[in-house]
């Protein structure tokens, strides 16, 4: 989730390439978008020996998502995902995490790690959350997580993991004597985040496609190996112990890429901070990057040349940012230079971010209100989780606590 549980199409594995429904087509904003379609029935945690989770009055669906504690939060991010997510909080019940447990499946500054996650979680806040809507809280600070997570380890096949792309590619960098077990199973991790709580919808980016995917892989063969009949006869409902998520695709157009490279994905890894706008960057580290950013000697400015990606991407901000159409920006810039439209931007972008870097500071300088908006939401967070956990616990055939 950031990962981030949070938006980065993806080759699938063979096992489940046949299944997959997500990508890049069909970007339309709240638009739900199947992976597939499960012949199983989907239920919330149960009562008695069995419980049944709190369900919110509206009967809203649940969504659930999770960022990593980077505490460098920049514009794809914002655009990307957290935008979007201020606007779930209105139209579903909404569960937002920050990652911390995942952020050491490579190495870290242990020092800087909580700094991070406050950080990360104010930037949030900051950007539209609101805790009275949605409930915000640290990964770490819900033990079920690690406990789930265990659980399902024992029923993911090793094979599964081998494929996931990413860790292909993370370890093939790293080299394997700096790569930890961890890397190899944070999707069970994953998978644990999305259905502890669960979750009928999962934003999901195009580089968290095969994971979903994988999520609901397990759901499926936990529901099969242990749910049903199996599980009654332990004293349980029976039916299904977790609900199949589906994918939420992002607004099109949420594509955010470098400032230094208009075909490659703006991203915190990138080794140029030139390469990105950081949601608090002052406003003169602004006007210079956007002054230095990369563009064409093409005349004029347009949307869908696929030779000029820069000057594609450079509008699209310009659009989202102003919450203006498509078409309203050509009419605005089809025929600015580079120099004036590079102006428009950066005013643009100054005038969007400064509220939230002032609200920023105002919630970092109060630590006890942040403190209490955290604790409050690993609350609600735990009410639902300990439920799917006792429920699995259960139909595994553990002795009850």
């Amino acid at each position: 989730m950031s990962r981030a549980l949070l938006a980065h199409v993806l080759h699938r594995p063979p096992l489940l390439a046949s299944r997959s429904g997500a990508g890049a087509r069909g970007l339309l904003a709240s638009r739900i978008h199947p992976l597939r379609r499960l012949n199983c029935s989907a239920a919330e945690a149960a009562a008695g020996p069995t419980e049944e989770a709190p369900a919110s009055p509206a009967r809203k669906k649940r969504v659930v998502s999770g960022v990593q504690p980077t505490g460098m939060v920049h514009l794809g991010n914002y655009l990307g995902a957290i935008k979007n997510w201020v606007a779930l909080q209105d139209l579903y019940e909404t569960f937002f995490f920050i990652v911390d447990l995942h952020a050491i499946t490579l190495p870290y500054d242990a020092p800087e790690l909580s700094k991070a996650t406050r950080s990360t979680a104010a930037i949030y806040l900051a950007c539209g959350i609101d805790s009275s809507k949605a409930s915000i809280f640290v990964q770490s600070h819900v033990r079920a997580h690690v406990e789930m997570m265990w659980l399902l380890s024992s029923s993911t096949p090793i094979g599964w993991l081998n494929r996931m792309i990413q860790f292909k590619e993370k370890s093939r960098k790293a080299g394997d004597e700096n790569v930890g077990v961890a890397l190899l199973t944070y999707p069970v991790l994953m998978a644990s985040d999305i259905l502890l709580y669960q979750s009928d919808l999962v934003p999901v980016g195009e580089d968290q496609t095969q994971h979903l995917e994988l999520t609901r892989e397990i759901a499926e063969r936990v529901n099969n190996l242990y749910g049903g009949r199996k599980w009654k006869k332990l004293g349980g409902r029976g039916g299904s112990l977790f609900k199949v998520p589906e994918a939420l695709i992002p607004p099109a157009g949420a594509r955010v890429m470098s400032l230094t490279d208009g075909l490659s994905k703006m991203s915190k890894s990138a080794p140029s901070d030139q390469s990105r706008i950081n949601l608090l960057d002052p406003k003169d580290v602004i006007v210079n990057k956007i002054k230095r950013c990369k563009t064409d000697s093409f005349p004029g400015l347009e949307f869908d040349n696929p030779e000029r990606p820069e000057c594609r991407n450079l509008l699209s901000i310009y659009q989202i940012i102003t919450g203006k159409t498509k078409e309203e920006v050509v009419s605005e810039c089809q025929d600015m230079n580079w120099g004036t439209f590079k102006t428009t931007l950066t005013d643009a972008l100054i005038e969007h971010l400064q509220p939230i870097q002032a609200h920023y500071e105002e919630i970092m300088s109060d630590p006890g209100y942040l403190d209490n908006v955290l604790l409050e939401g690993a609350g609600k967070a735990s009410e639902i989780a300990d439920i799917t956990l006792n429920n699995v616990y259960q139909a595994m055939g553990f002795l009850r606590r």
